[in-house]
């Protein structure tokens, strides 16, 4: 008997501490923005690691606090984490600063672009890897879309891959097209860039075509967010609580910069 309360004990014990290391991992993995119009609270998720250590990095050293929401873009998104926006004069353009490195890229399909969803700002040009900002991120605001509207986006999405893909088969046959130039052979010329086109349309018929998920219809049709930004910026947490406050500052009158006329300044802290 008494062997047997021994085990009940430490199996109540193991359960005690299991449950304890749970509670203490969920708590570190939420972060708090204040404003002046409220508290936003989000959760970092575990598969971009080094997104959520660098973010969490950032926030122990205080690096946020006493920084700016410089640009904020209602049914958009609000963007922040520019060093240089501390103290920034009135009217200022921002969104250059940076801590002076990049993290890699970590783009994983199931985390898109809702409504609440936090992502890493990024350098769009010279930028092939997707790099993302070592310090800025936003939150995206976005808006409500119909199913007819996200097919008409998945077409234009098709239709701009194809339009891609036909460019890299003509510049593949550049050096050909080149030389019934250079003879002025134009109706040799007019008979290739057909066969050439036929060939190309042939091939695209082949390709896989961009569709949207039923996750991701579920989420654009009811909460919303902003669906082209999907696979171009990772992803890296959401919103919990808070999205109230979300809508009170992407409502917010800006410049032509998109800053905000009246500086929000934030300050974040992890839960840990």
């Amino acid at each position: 008997m008494k062997k047997l309360i021994g085990l009940i004990l430490i199996a109540f014990i193991g359960v005690g501490i299991s449950c304890s290391n749970a509670k203490q991992r969920s708590e570190q993995d939420l972060v708090v923005i204040s404003t002046e119009f409220g508290e936003i609270k989000l959760k970092l998720y575990d598969d971009t690691p080094e997104h959520k250590k660098n973010f969490l990095k950032l926030i122990d050293e205080g690096y946020y606090d006493g920084l700016l929401f410089h640009r904020v873009m209602e049914n958009f998104m609000i963007q922040g984490g520019d060093p240089d926006s501390k103290d920034a004069a009135p009217g200022e353009r921002l969104g250059s600063g940076n801590p002076g490195y990049t993290i890699p890229a970590e783009i994983l399909p199931q985390h898109i672009h809702k409504k609440g969803a936090l992502a890493a700002a990024r350098r769009g040009t010279s930028n092939p890897e997707k790099r993302s900002s070592g310090s800025q991120f936003y939150i995206v605001h976005g808006e409500v879309y119909t199913p007819g509207k996200l097919d008409t986006m998945e077409m234009m999405m098709n239709s701009r891959a194809k339009n891609e893909f036909l460019q890299e088969k003509f510049a593949e046959a550049k050096p050909t097209l080149d030389e019934y130039r250079k003879n002025n052979d134009q109706d040799g010329f007019n008979i290739f860039v057909s066969e050439l086109r036929a060939t190309a349309d042939s091939a695209w018929t082949e390709q896989p075509k961009f569709a949207f998920s039923d996750a991701q219809r579920q989420a654009y049709t009811t909460i919303g967010g902003y669906p082209s930004l999907d696979g171009e910026y990772t992803v890296f947490g959401e919103v919990v609580e808070g999205l109230d406050v979300l809508d009170k500052i992407a409502a917010v009158e800006t410049d032509q910069y998109d800053r905000p006329k009246t500086d929000i300044k934030m300050e974040i802290q992890s839960t840990k």
